[in-house]
């Protein structure tokens, strides 16, 4: 079972997560910002993916250390759970409605991680939070996996059905990333035998 446990402490946040990538969608999320873990339960169930997660952060000060930190140890966590990503599709995409959203997600677990977004957010905010932290979890998450990820916006109005597509849209995308390719088995999917 590819799964990882780790914890991540700095004078800002202190995070404890468990994720498992042959899951059943199961979540417990508590990191302090309520939008953030509706995100992130939507973002296990639609992954397949059990997530345990808590975070103590400075939100004293503003949600912004919460979510990249958690952006970066979601991320570390993916790439311990894959370990040599043998056997790995690799590869994941998928065009996901949100009533009148429509976001198109799609990943590459190539080892060289990077965010390139389209995704542009009518609004500050969603409630109380700031919707461009949006970005800085993306770009966390993606830097920290080593995935190459891309979300373009191709129709939307509302900011909460923008933001919403886009977890599960990337959710979906690494779902089929990870899964395991019966056709290659146990190889790395690259001809530099690496990933």
């Amino acid at each position: 079972m590819r799964q990882s446990i780790l914890s991540r402490r700095t004078t800002e946040t202190d995070i404890t997560l468990r994720l498992c990538l042959e899951g059943q969608g199961q979540a417990e999320i508590r990191t302090g910002v309520g939008f953030l873990d509706h995100m992130l339960t939507l973002f296990a169930r639609h992954g397949g993916f059990d997530l345990t997660l808590t975070c103590d952060g400075d939100t004293g000060v503003d949600d912004h250390h919460s979510v990249e930190d958690i952006g970066i140890a979601l991320g570390a966590a993916f790439k311990e759970a894959l370990g040599d990503k043998r056997g790995i599709c690799r590869y994941g995409d998928i065009c996901l409605p949100m009533d009148e959203a429509l976001i198109q997600a799609a990943v590459d677990l190539s080892g060289r991680g990077g965010y390139f977004g389209k995704l542009p957010i009518p609004t500050e905010k969603v409630g109380t939070f700031d919707t461009e932290l949006v970005k800085e979890f993306m770009v966390a998450f993606a830097r920290e996996s080593g995935c190459t990820l891309h979300l373009i916006e191709l129709a939307g109005e509302n900011s909460h059905h923008i933001i919403e597509g886009a977890f599960k849209a990337l959710a979906r995308a690494l779902r089929q990333a990870v899964s395991i390719d019966p056709d290659f088995g146990d190889e790395i999917p690259s001809t530099k035998g690496l990933l």
